[in-house]
Parts: C-alpha cells; sequence; structure tokens
C-alpha cells in the first residue's frame, strides 16, 4: 500500500501486505463464516450424521459434537476462526448447543449479506440484529416451563435429548440416569441456591466391553495399582488416610558430606533409617487407618513395612484425585505424617483394586453422601468410548444449567418458531430500517426446524409451513417437529426438553459474533500470511485461506 505525495511514492505497508477493502471484505468473511456453518449443519438433531476427521499424526475422530468437530479442523480464515470461539464459548458455558450457535451465526451472515445487496448499511444491520436478540431472550424467559429441582423423569429428559443422536443413542436412557445422579450427589446448596461444580465428577474411560458397562461410583475410581503385590487387594470398611508427602527418609536441605570410618558406624546409619520409615508406618497403623493414598513416593522398604501391617497404600495420586477423594470419603488432607489423627480419616464401605481391560483401576466406593462422584465409562471400541465420554460431558452441562436455572424449553425447534414468530410482530413496531434487519433475524432462527427436517429427510418448507401453522394456536408455543413420524408434537410432552440457558447463550454468542463479522470493511493480513506461507489470507475467494476443500457452500 503506497500513497503518492508530490510524484514521489511513500511506503505505508509492505509490498507483500494483503488487503481486502469494504464488500468484498464483509464477503470473503461471510463465506468463510458460513463455510463453517454449513460444514456442521448436517450434525444437527437426533439424525444428524457424523464426521470424521483424520489430523496430520493419522490420528482419527468420528464425531458429531458440534465443538469438537471445529477444534479438530484445522481453520485458518481469521473469520472462520471466529466462528470456532462461537462454538467453544458455548462448550465451555453450557456445554451443548454448539452446532445450533454456530448454524445461527451463519445464518444471521447470510441473511445480512442480502440486505448489504439492498444497500442497507452494516452498522444498520448491527442495529436490528442487537435489538431481535435482546427481544429473543425476553421470548424465551416468557416461554420457558418451571422444573423442580427434585424432578429426576425432567431432568433425565434434559439429558436424553442433548445426547440424542449422538453414538450413545442406544443406551441414553441408562446413562441419562447415571448423569442425573451423578449431578445431583455433587450439588449443595447454599441459601436457597444451588452451587455443582462439575469438577467434582471425574469421567475414566476404559475400552471392552458395552455402552450398558457405564457405571457410576459412589466415591472415586483411580487409574493406579497398590504399590506392593502382598497388600490385601480388597479393603471393607476401609479407614482411608489421605498425605501429600512422601514416605521417604527426606534429604537434607544443604549439601551434607557424611564421614563413615567403621562398618558398625554404616550400620547405625542404615539402621537409623528402616526404624524412621518403620515409626512413619507404625503412625498411619495408629491412627486406625488401613487405606494409605499419597501424592508422593512411598520407599520401597515402607511398602513392605505396610504390606506386613495389611496397609493398601497407593502412591503418586494426583493432586486433583486427593481433593476429590477427600470430598467422597470426608478424610482430611495431612502435610505431615506426625499430625495423624484418627479425625483425619475417611471411610468407605469398599477399596478395592480391580483389572479392568489391561489395566487396574482402585474403586473407592460405598461412601455415605460422597461430595464427590466416578463415571466409568465403557464401550466397544476407542472411538465409540470417545464418542459417549463426549456425549456424558454434554449432559453433565445441561442437567446442572436446568437445575439452577429451573427453566426449560421445549426442543425439536420449538422455541426457535415461536422466537421467529414473536420477533416479526416486534419488528413492525420498531420500523425504519432496523425492521429489515429484525425481520431477517426472525428468518435466521427457522433455520434450526428447516436443518433437523432436511437432516431427517423430511420436506424442510412442508415442515415450516406445519410448524407455523401449530405455533398460531394458544397453546402452540411448545410445538416442534417429532423427525421420526414427521408430525408436529408438543415437545415437552414428548420429553424433547432442553434448558434455557442452552438457548439464550447460543443466541447471545451467535448474534455477538454476527454483529463483529458484519462491522468488518478492511482486511489487512501481514505478509507472513502470504499465500504459500501457511494460508492465511490469500487475494481471491477460490481459496478460503486453507478451506477450499470443504463442501456444502451454495454458489454465491
Amino acid at each position: 500500500m503506497a500513497a503518492q505525495m508530490g510524484g514521489q511514492p511513500i511506503l505505508i505497508l509492505s509490498d507483500k501486505t494483503q488487503r481486502t477493502i469494504g464488500k468484498d471484505a464483509q464477503r470473503m468473511n461471510i463465506l468463510a463464516a458460513r463455510v463453517i456453518a454449513e460444514s456442521v449443519k448436517t450434525t444437527l438433531g437426533p439424525r444428524g450424521m457424523d464426521k470424521m476427521l483424520v489430523d496430520s499424526l493419522g490420528d482419527v475422530v468420528v464425531t458429531n459434537d458440534g465443538v469438537t468437530i471445529l477444534k479438530e479442523m484445522d481453520v485458518e480464515h481469521p473469520a472462520a476462526k471466529m466462528m470456532v470461539e462461537v462454538a467453544k464459548t458455548q462448550e465451555d458455558e453450557v456445554g451443548d448447543g454448539t452446532t445450533t450457535a454456530v448454524v445461527v451465526a451463519g445464518e444471521l451472515l447470510k441473511r445480512a449479506e442480502e440486505l448489504l445487496d439492498q444497500d442497507v448499511h452494516p452498522t444498520i444491520v448491527a442495529e436490528g440484529y442487537r435489538l431481535a436478540a435482546d427481544k429473543s431472550n425476553e421470548i424465551l424467559k416468557k416461554i420457558a416451563v418451571d422444573v423442580s429441582v427434585k424432578d429426576d423423569e425432567t431432568l433425565k429428559k434434559v439429558a436424553t435429548t442433548a445426547m440424542t443422536g449422538k453414538g450413545a443413542e442406544k443406551a441414553k436412557e441408562y446413562l441419562a440416569e447415571i448423569v442425573v445422579k451423578a449431578v445431583k450427589a455433587v450439588a449443595e446448596e447454599e441459601d436457597g441456591k444451588i452451587t455443582i461444580d462439575i469438577d467434582h465428577i471425574k469421567v475414566e474411560k476404559k475400552e471392552g466391553g458395552g455402552i450398558e458397562d457405564t457405571e457410576l461410583i459412589k466415591g472415586v475410581l483411580i487409574d493406579k495399582e497398590r504399590v506392593h503385590s502382598s497388600m490385601p487387594k480388597k479393603v471393607e470398611n476401609a479407614k482411608i488416610a489421605l498425605i501429600n508427602s512422601a514416605l521417604e527418609v527426606k534429604e537434607t536441605e544443604i549439601d551434607a558430606e557424611i564421614r563413615i570410618t567403621d562398618p558398625n558406624q554404616l550400620k547405625a546409619f542404615i539402621d537409623e533409617e528402616e526404624s524412621m520409615l518403620k515409626g512413619m508406618v507404625e503412625k498411619i497403623k495408629t491412627a486406625g487407618a488401613n487405606v494409605l493414598f499419597t501424592q508422593k513416593g512411598i520407599d520401597d522398604l515402607a511398602q513392605h513395612y505396610l504390606a506386613k501391617e495389611g496397609i493398601f497404600a497407593v502412591r503418586r495420586v494426583k493432586k486433583s484425585d486427593i481433593e476429590k477423594l477427600s470430598r467422597a470419603t470426608g478424610a482430611n488432607i495431612v502435610t505431615n505424617i506426625d499430625d495423624l489423627s484418627g479425625d483425619d480419616l475417611g471411610k468407605s464401605g469398599v477399596v478395592e483394586e480391580v483389572k479392568i481391560g489391561d489395566d487396574e483401576m482402585i474403586y473407592v466406593k460405598e461412601c455415605k453422601d460422597p461430595k464427590s462422584v466416578s463415571i466409568l465409562v465403557r464401550g466397544g471400541t476407542e472411538h465409540i468410548v470417545d464418542e459417549v465420554e463426549r456425549a456424558i460431558q454434554d449432559c453433565l452441562g445441561v442437567v446442572p444449567a436446568a437445575i439452577k436455572d429451573k427453566k426449560i424449553l421445549g426442543g425439536g425447534g420449538a422455541s426457535e418458531i415461536e422466537v421467529a414468530k414473536e420477533l416479526r410482530k416486534y419488528a413492525k413496531s420498531v420500523g425504519g430500517r432496523e425492521q429489515l434487519a429484525i425481520e431477517a433475524f426472525a428468518d435466521s432462527m427457522e433455520v434450526i426446524p428447516r436443518a433437523l427436517a432436511e437432516n431427517a429427510g423430511l420436506d424442510p418448507i412442508d415442515t415450516l409451513v406445519d410448524l407455523r401453522a401449530g405455533h398460531e394456536e394458544s397453546d402452540g408455543s411448545t410445538r416442534g417437529i417429532d423427525v421420526y413420524s414427521n408430525e408436529v408434537k408438543d415437545m415437552i410432552k414428548e420429553g424433547v426438553i432442553e434448558p434455557l440457558r442452552v438457548k439464550v447463550q447460543a443466541i447471545n454468542s451467535a448474534s455477538e459474533v454476527a454483529v463483529m463479522i458484519l462491522r468488518i470493511d478492511d482486511v489487512i493480513a501481514a505478509s507472513g500470511l502470504g499465500k504459500g506461507e501457511g494460508g492465511g489470507m490469500p487475494p481471491d475467494m477460490g481459496e478460503m485461506g486453507g478451506m477450499g476443500g470443504m463442501g456444502g457452500m451454495p454458489p454465491m
């Protein structure tokens, strides 16, 4: 980029810098975002398809989880990266609805482009979209249905809805029950407010068995084995000591040299080390512990003494696992063995080492009122186990969201159609050019039921006509499409339920990223991002910054 001044060119940007201005920049960014939306659109709904992603090392991921697909894709275009961020935000906030957020954002940009072609200014479109997003939140809160924390059946339906269409679908009822029990176990009520920290639910996965072999452990599952083969494999009525220091003779802080001139001195030195280790084991026994978990190491000799006393010991346990054990068993984490007493011990019904597949794992189960639990995910192959784990993680996002907000919505496109209907009424009251943007927002919301119908092989136009007619009735706000029977039904009664928070977050994220992309009218790419140097911002639209191979885009 150069400027002329008195016939002398002044270089402002490097010759290699690529710059796209005005409508070209907007079109390029919108197209990049739409390609991302199209790539995940076919995964939406109970009949959505899966994607197989192969990375540069040849590792394969098979999934229809929106955020997983976008994380695994090698996205280089900056506007496309912004869409990936939408999915990540949705995943972090509520755990589900990632595909919905991205697909809605893509549709908002597609409709915005039509308005830009009619010379509606981008800032007017952006303002209309902001008004529409705020109004959508109001509409969703108005049509949301209350749910009680004690209503396990509804919470299970929330979980099964999040799981439908994923690899875990064949065992969704069973898995949903596990998730609801796990979430309720770690839920804590304070001043009438429920707090749920999902980090207290540990998800371990092991290939082998079937999905139905997935189990909930009322306690903690640790991927370790006992330190000595002479120790008991199973301890009932376990009294558990948790120590975060080593059962070893400490090295001195300063460099010290010990000169031994007599063999008896060496023997005395070794005997002293032995008696120190024996003393540590004695203290653990005196406290009444028959199970020991330590975050650090256990000396070979200490292992021998522990085995002799019949104490089940595990070393180098992760800090996070020690904390979970503390919450599950009620044990205090002790730093100094000298301070260990009977009051610091935790209790569990059984501590047992079990061989699962090729590995030994330790079950600490049958804890009384554990505030930390574990889910062991099983499945025939590595890919199935991974996909079931992703489904469970989604459920661990939506069930707490439903419990915290105590509000749910009908799935199957029901809430989107209702929002679209109410936004069209609202648009007339706003007037001006913003009205066009709000109407475009309303049309964009209908992309979800349309995609659900398309993915199920139904006619999207007929489906939309039926849904709109259903929502015109007085009690129609929960009417959605049943893709199995191709009928419009009350989704709450059918058990297709989503938490209010998932939809609110999806609409907010989608509208924010759409507005941000619309407001960009100048893209200046550094010289290092040029063609042949890692993609980035190529000058022609055809290349799409290393994303040219992604099909599914309609012609512009």
